[in-house]
């Protein structure tokens, strides 16, 4: 049951949900919660988290608090010192966070492979994290070789000429990434360590343990970005409770749950109403020893106590994303047991608002990045002799199209540097490639046409880096020649008003087909008009098709092609894409004749193509129930 007290409202140990009020009321455990500061037997520890930070060093957003009152908040600049303000007076104190600090679609960011990131992260004495599934983006070796430990990557004089804002090149984090469920598939060990032990100072020598135990996100290993064909995530309930077991078989009575997985709960910033999603039914279900659950992954912004199995409350908290809010977590812990009183939790999600004067350290990191990559995406890459655009013909092909198709055919057929490399078996290169250009549901992955204003027909950095890509990587796998087939006959369906609707996908350049507009859905594709290396599509034979991790996935809705096997992942889109500029030089547009539509005129009357779209792209989506979540 619940106890009102005029603005807050207090959960006791046996009641249900508590709601909170306005920006910096805390959530608290139950009523006598109010007065643990007073309580000098105790050991205070001060928890602070942020999420999905995603290298955001500049972020600006608007999120709503109690009463629909609404706050600007975000930038690296700003959290500081908001940390500072936190951290005062607090001699135990924390900093950490459950996953996607960095990797993302932030073009400072990313251009410069997070190394921004990670100095901002280090400058503000970020303690250590879970890893997200952003955090696989890359590679499982980019995560512990090059962020952790500074090891370069894997170009010389392109992808590891960066310093930081003192001038000193990249020497890694100063803290260490997490994971108890993501394990290597042949093995069965854990990519990072399952859990780490910080000990808090409880006065007179004494010191006292509390365990964290990390989550990844289940599924990150088919999630489209994060696709990693030599990882699997294990079941997560079953995870942490086994931890928590050993955990508390060592002797650490206060544990701490730190997962990149999460949950929505209203929009009020600083409470919690009608909980769902994968993190509130795990808060419901494991083990009691589990003092706290700090939650990411679906940028959503609660702060609310539910009980645990045996009915007491523990705080379950998410704290959006790109630097919107910090978490502030109070314990209070026996000084001879170690154990936390859980009846004296306090939580609050504090708005890391801009209305106060930005701690000037952090501001210039974040300053110099911006700057650094600003200059860096004017650099030349490659020429184009003439534009390349989405503009789409009646059969639906486009120059803008068809490069993305020889892009990811190319892709398909390069070697991976180790660094790069998170698959489970050596590339057999691809037969031919599909590109979703204008899928009927999802986004594309071509964002924008290639075109340059210089009078030599220049192409910078940032153009090409925009133009294609959102993070998620060419993937080739072997699918039937009757799976290809399907999935061009998919390319049309049939709209409730009774319209057809072409998505087209764009065909590498070794390939050519024919379809006839006047044939019935499902129907207009014929094998013999498919021509793969000038010979026609074997309904029978089994070939190495190179497109999206998303399309693979589902993503963007061609289910003939949901089940493949042996994928072999490239690196990520825009940074392969500008990869593939580079090695070419200057590119041509070749002419569209990769698709004839027969009964064109036909075609012209009856067919909608949804128009290319310009809205700015913003990473993969999953979706849980009815509600759509960017991760």
């Amino acid at each position: 049951m619940t106890q009102d007290l005029g603005r807050r409202t207090f959960l006791t140990a046996t009641g249900a949900v508590a709601t909170m009020a306005a920006i910096g009321t805390p959530a608290y455990a139950t009523e006598g919660a109010r007065d643990a500061a007073t309580a000098d037997e105790y050991v205070d520890v001060q928890l602070l988290n942020i999420t999905d930070l995603h290298g955001y060093l500049h972020g600006s957003s608007v999120i709503t608090g109690a009463g629909g009152a609404r706050y600007t908040v975000g930038g690296v600049g700003y959290l500081a010192a908001h940390l500072n303000r936190l951290r005062d007076g607090h001699r135990n104190s924390i900093f950490f966070g459950p996953g996607d600090m960095f990797s993302g679609w932030e073009f400072d960011a990313e251009s410069v492979a997070d190394e921004s990131t990670v100095e901002a992260l280090n400058r503000m004495d970020f303690r250590f994290s879970s890893a997200g599934n952003h955090e696989f983006d890359k590679s499982p070796a980019f995560l512990t070789a090059h962020m952790e430990r500074g090891i370069p990557f894997p170009e010389i004089g392109w992808d590891d000429e960066f310093v930081d804002s003192t001038g000193r090149r990249f020497r890694g984090a100063n803290f260490r990434y997490y994971s108890a469920n993501v394990v290597w598939s042949a093995t069965g060990r854990t990519v990072v360590p399952p859990y780490n032990i910080e000990w808090v100072d409880a006065g007179h020598g004494r010191r006292i343990p509390i365990g964290f135990i990390h989550l990844t996100a289940f599924g990150t290993e088919t999630m489209p970005a994060s696709f990693q064909p030599a990882l699997k995530t294990l079941d997560e309930v079953e995870t942490v409770n086994r931890y928590a077991a050993l955990l508390k078989a060592r002797g650490i009575n206060a544990i701490i749950l730190s997962m990149h997985d999460g949950a929505v709960a209203g929009s009020d910033f600083n409470s919690g109403s009608n909980p769902s999603g994968p993190a509130y039914d795990l808060a419901r279900q494991v083990s009691p020893d589990v003092d706290a659950i700090v939650t990411g992954h679906w940028h959503c912004r609660f702060n609310m106590m539910v009980p645990d199995p045996n009915g007491v409350p523990r705080p379950f908290v998410e704290a959006g994303y790109n630097g919107q809010l910090i978490n502030e977590i109070n314990l209070r812990l026996d000084r001879r047991t170690g154990k936390v009183i859980r009846e004296l939790t306090v939580s609050t999600n504090h708005a890391n608002t801009q209305d106060v004067a930005p701690d000037p350290e952090l501001q210039e990191v974040a300053d110099y990045w911006l700057d650094f990559a600003t200059k860096r995406g004017q650099t030349s890459i490659g020429r184009v002799t003439a534009s390349f655009t989405r503009t789409r013909n009646t059969a639906g092909e486009s120059t803008m199209g068809d490069l993305a198709a020889d892009w990811a055919y190319w892709a398909a057929r390069q070697p991976i540097d180790p660094i790069n490399d998170g698959n489970a078996h050596r590339n057999v290169p691809a037969d031919l490639a599909l590109i979703a250009i204008a899928p009927r549901v999802g986004q594309g992955v071509v964002g924008g046409d290639l075109v340059s204003a210089a009078s030599d027909g220049s192409v910078t950095l940032a153009q090409a880096f925009k133009a294609v890509g959102y993070g998620d990587p060419v993937v080739t796998a072997t699918v039937s020649g009757q799976q290809i087939h399907d999935a061009l006959e998919q390319q049309w369906t049939t709209a409730a008003d009774g319209k057809v609707v072409y998505a087209p996908f764009a065909v590498s350049n070794n390939v050519r087909y024919t379809y006839d507009a006047s044939k019935p859905v499902g129907d207009r594709v014929d094998p013999a008009d498919v021509l793969i290396g000038g010979k026609p599509l074997d309904v029978k034979r089994n070939y190495r098709l190179a497109t999206m991790a998303y399309t693979f996935v589902q993503g963007d809705g061609y289910a003939a092609l949901a089940q493949y096997d042996r994928p072999y992942r490239s690196i990520r889109d825009f940074e392969s894409f500008v990869k593939f500029v580079r090695s070419r030089k200057v590119l041509t547009p070749a002419a569209l004749d990769r698709v004839t539509a027969k009964n064109a005129g036909f075609a012209a009357r009856a067919v909608e193509v949804p128009p290319p779209s310009d809205e700015p792209r913003t990473g993969n989506n999953l979706t849980y129930g009815d509600f759509r979540i960017p991760c």
